[in-house]
């Protein structure tokens, strides 16, 4: 009786809230969390957790593939049984399960005991003066850890349970509240809001990561902030996601199935449904309200040329979007050598921007202009082709490689053409492989460590951190010297390629935009929950989740030195090679985009509108279509 009284105290305490406004609210507070979780948090720490937990870049692109798996496992399920059932219901379970995800992917900092950063392991050369010092190997403890790859795939399952109802059952829960004349500006404005939860991901991510990754345990570290050992808190963050995403549960639950007004507004809707052969099945009576009848609504849907050709045109959108944002952090920092703190605040500054005027331009064109489905489809293909034209900033946007003495250069002393650690003037220093302690000379070349470098002294003068007699740093050099830490870049292109790829993002999410807003127009009214969950599934199954393990393997394919320790066991990756990873990205998004404008162009001339023929919709009818506005614009999910 008392938790009765409870539920119904708590209902009465959220009433004034239940209304049309509330309802895009709460909607968009859970999907900011969302973004902060899938598209921000998850991305920017894709570089600490590697280095952390030993991992490469294809485990981790598996890892953002873990929410679009489970999204396809379930989302034709929940769009087409949960349209009929209490949406905000099953959007409070979401944000369940969205918290117990975070809360899952910050484990493996808890129990995989203290990150050991080397500080033991004396980074100047110790001659050996003959004497050898071989041993047993021991593998690292890093390597050890690369075993939670599998509890952070299993938190990015749950968040894409939680995830999945807010695309399909969210959107449309909303729309069916909204008249005509209000749909554009209510999905609007959730869309461009919606972006501020993949900026809040990486802004709050990028200062996690400022902090000691074992702040909760350790008071002080002998590491400087741009010592490339030391690892940010990457787990706070999630923490947070983990506490606000439940504290959302209730309010979400104490809406009611129905707005008032909805069946009014739903009578007034007028459809722009594309005409075909098998397209009177959904004229049928009471036919797609069971579930029985999932199947054969199905095979009704994958008959309409015009949703097949923009849902594939969603897919390849999908996978270049799902692979730039899961790396673009990851890029930034390689290229232009940033931390990586910084690279995610600079990745958001492209990628958020670009997504709220990519998105908000589409909506306005769309809503000012009165387009119809047609007019969305080319449109759609006219951004498309400038996105295209934009994305060719990664064959003149990259940086040189910087010099590295074993690496890409042979040193002073070493005339063979293979490039390798080990060299005459290192050869008695019993260097370790398996700490990247890099070192940086007068010359600008960069050494794997003062050991590599040969140097004997170490010495501080004021804030530097100065080796000196080292052997393997050329003649010309009077002090044979080297500063602790990486060479800093001498690349000015970074403003150049950020600026471009701007205009690239917003042409993108502008393409975006109105294949989905065509893809709700194109289908029958009564089924655009189930199109919702059908498009989103084959955009997470051919684009979601290979994107992330494409550009992976790319970005894997592009190193040039990988961490190793003393066993010969692979690592993450330490150094990659610029030019070689820029273009090997172009590979993979220009075929996607060429793609895209193929389908999309198809799907232009393959539309019918409903005045081509009287079975679905009379004359009068399909005069008013024409001042039909906006109905949906998914939120953003990229």
């Amino acid at each position: 009786m008392q938790t009765a009284q409870f539920v119904v105290f708590v209902r009465m305490a959220f009433q004034d809230f239940t209304t049309k406004e509330g309802s895009l609210t709460l909607l968009h507070l859970k999907d900011r969390m969302r973004g902060a979780l899938v598209n921000g948090l998850v991305n920017i720490n894709i570089s600490t957790i590697e280095k952390r937990y030993s991992l490469t870049s294809f485990h981790t692109g598996l890892i953002s593939t873990g929410y679009d798996i489970s999204f396809c496992a379930l989302a034709l399920f929940i769009s087409y049984y949960g349209q009929k059932g209490h949406k905000p219901r099953w959007l409070a379970f979401a944000a369940f399960m969205l918290g117990l995800g975070s809360l899952v992917y910050s484990l493996p900092h808890f129990i995989s005991g203290l990150y050991h950063y080397g500080s033991k392991i004396t980074d100047t050369c110790v001659p050996s003066n003959g004497n050898s010092t071989t041993q047993g190997c021991t593998p690292s403890v890093a390597y050890k850890d690369s075993n939670f790859l599998y509890l952070f795939f299993l938190g990015q399952l749950l968040h894409g349970v939680g995830g999945t109802p807010l695309y399909t059952l969210g959107t449309a829960y909303l729309d069916d509240s909204v008249p005509n004349d209000k749909t554009s500006l209510y999905i609007g404005i959730g869309n461009s809001m919606s972006t501020l939860g993949p900026a809040i991901g990486f802004v709050l991510g990028g200062q996690m990561l400022d902090i000691y990754i074992d702040v909760n345990r350790v008071s002080n570290i002998d590491l400087t902030s741009d010592d490339p050992r030391r690892l940010g808190a990457w787990w706070i963050g999630f923490l947070l996601c983990w506490i606000l995403s439940w504290s959302l549960i209730i309010p979400l639950s104490c809406f009611p199935k129905h707005l008032p007004g909805t069946e009014k507004i739903q009578h007034d809707k007028i459809s722009q449904a594309h005409i075909y052969k098998g397209a009177s099945i959904f004229a049928q009576g009471q036919f797609g309200e069971n579930l029985k009848d999932l199947f054969k609504v199905l095979k009704g849907m994958l008959k309409n040329p015009v949703f097949l050709c923009l849902t594939a045109a969603s897919c390849s959108e999908a996978l270049v979007i799902t692979g730039f944002v899961t790396f673009l952090p990851k890029f930034i920092e390689n290229q232009f050598s940033q931390t990586a703190s910084l690279a995610a605040i600079l990745g958001g500054a492209a990628l958020i921007p670009g997504a709220v005027i990519g998105q908000l331009a589409s909506g306005i064109i769309m809503s000012k202009l009165k387009l119809l489905c047609r007019s969305m489809i080319k449109m759609a293909v006219a951004t498309t082709v400038l996105s295209v034209l934009f994305s060719t900033v990664f064959t003149f946007g990259y940086c040189l490689n910087t010099p590295f003495a074993g690496v890409n250069q042979n040193y002073h002393y070493n005339n063979t053409k293979k490039f390798q650690l080990e060299a005459l003037c290192n050869a008695d220093c019993q260097c370790s492989h398996s700490s990247f302690n890099p070192v940086c000379d007068t010359k600008n070349v960069q050494y794997f460590s003062a050991c590599y470098a040969g140097c004997i002294n170490a010495t501080r003068k004021g804030d530097l951190h100065v080796y000196e007699g080292c052997s393997c740093i050329p003649d010309d050099n009077p002090e044979l010297s080297a500063l602790k830490g990486k060479c800093g870049s001498t690349c000015s292109r970074m403003p150049l390629f950020l600026g471009v790829f701007l205009f690239c993002v917003i042409f993108t999410f502008m393409t975006s935009t109105s294949i989905t807003t065509a893809v709700l127009r194109c289908v029958p009214d009564t089924q655009r929950s189930f199109s919702l969950g059908i498009n989103w599934t084959f955009v997470r199954l051919l684009g979601g989740i290979p994107g992330p393990i494409f550009f992976g393997l790319v970005i894997d394919y592009s190193c040039i030195l990988w961490n190793r320790d003393e066993c010969n066991n692979q690592g993450a990756c330490w150094i990659y090679d610029n030019p070689k990873m820029s273009y090997l990205m172009l590979a993979i998004g220009a075929p996607c985009k060429l793609f895209s404008v193929i389908a999309i162009t198809a799907a232009y001339f393959l539309y019918k509108p409903p005045r081509a023929a009287e079975t679905l919709s009379n004359g009068s009818n399909t005069e008013r279509s024409t001042e039909d506005k906006d109905q949906n614009i998914t939120v953003f999910n990229e």
